[in-house]
């Protein structure tokens, strides 16, 4: 739950939003968080609403890093540039505060919870995001929790595990989708979300997206991955390609069909001329 402080921020953000692009991002530069290792180094980009994007980039590019600054890890330091979310300073909000306004992140390696069962964590974060004076209904929770579960074909008895401990990796990315359809976010950030998932559990992780996508039309998507794979099931508007912390060319879904085929040694070499 916000806490005063947090919540009247929060509320006053509500206040200045935008219809323009719902994300921003201008010279963003950042680094390691107390450390002198710069990574983005004066990174650009805009997503308008609905729109699907992919980042594409080689190990160490910064694609990661991209995602956790705008998450609002603590690891990590912007140092410079803009980044606006909704017509806001997403920069001058704390974690909580980026998960309220509408930011949802699918980590790459998604942390394990024993003890904690999935329904006990999604409750504690539905209730998170509702007013502080507003009380969520454990029955009204229980059955939209069944519908969701119902519409990314997962098995209701899921919801009782401890969180993603002893899951396999598909299965902790399929508890990262049932979270996304829980929060209903205005951006989803998508950190490697194919990262060793078999071709059945990609197929699955894909089609809960796109059910999302299409329930909500409004709702954005940045897909970080390292392969055209993904994309051949979640099908981006715009496709980036990232080296060394920089986003050095945009196109539609043909670039990744070129980087499929002739890899990123074309783009590392022209960064480090």
């Amino acid at each position: 739950m916000i806490s005063g402080v947090h919540g009247h921020r929060f509320n006053c953000l509500r206040t200045w939003m935008t219809d323009a692009s719902i994300l921003r991002i201008e010279g963003l530069e950042a680094k390691v968080a107390e450390e002198d290792l710069s990574i983005l180094k004066g990174l650009n980009l805009d997503i308008g609403k609905g729109e699907i994007h992919a980042i594409m980039g080689p190990n160490g590019s910064g694609k990661s890093t991209l995602a956790k600054v705008l998450a609002g890890h603590p690891g990590y330091e912007a140092t410079a540039g803009l980044v606006e979310f909704r017509g806001a300073d997403l920069l001058d909000l704390e974690a909580d505060e980026r998960s309220q306004a509408g930011v949802f992140l699918a980590f790459q390696y998604p942390v394990e919870i024993p003890g904690v069962s999935i329904a006990n964590f999604l409750r504690t974060a539905v209730q998170a995001h509702l007013p502080e004076d507003e009380e969520l209904d454990v029955f009204d929770f229980s059955d939209i929790l069944m519908e969701r579960m119902e519409m990314l074909e997962m098995d209701v008895a899921f919801a009782e595990r401890h969180v993603n401990d002893g899951f396999s990796g598909g299965e902790k990315k399929r508890n990262e989708i049932l979270q996304m359809a829980m929060l209903k976010p205005k951006l989803a950030v998508m950190d490697e979300t194919d990262s060793g998932l078999d071709i059945d559990a990609l197929k699955i992780v894909a089609s809960g997206v796109n059910k999302l996508s299409e329930e909500d039309p409004e709702m954005s998507v940045l897909l970080i991955t390292h392969y055209q794979r993904l994309l051949d099931y979640i099908k981006p508007d715009f496709v980036h390609v990232m080296v060394d912390g920089r986003i050095v060319k945009s196109g539609g879904p043909e670039v990744a069909l070129e980087l499929e085929a002739g890899g990123y040694s074309e783009f590392e070499t022209a960064s480090a001329s």
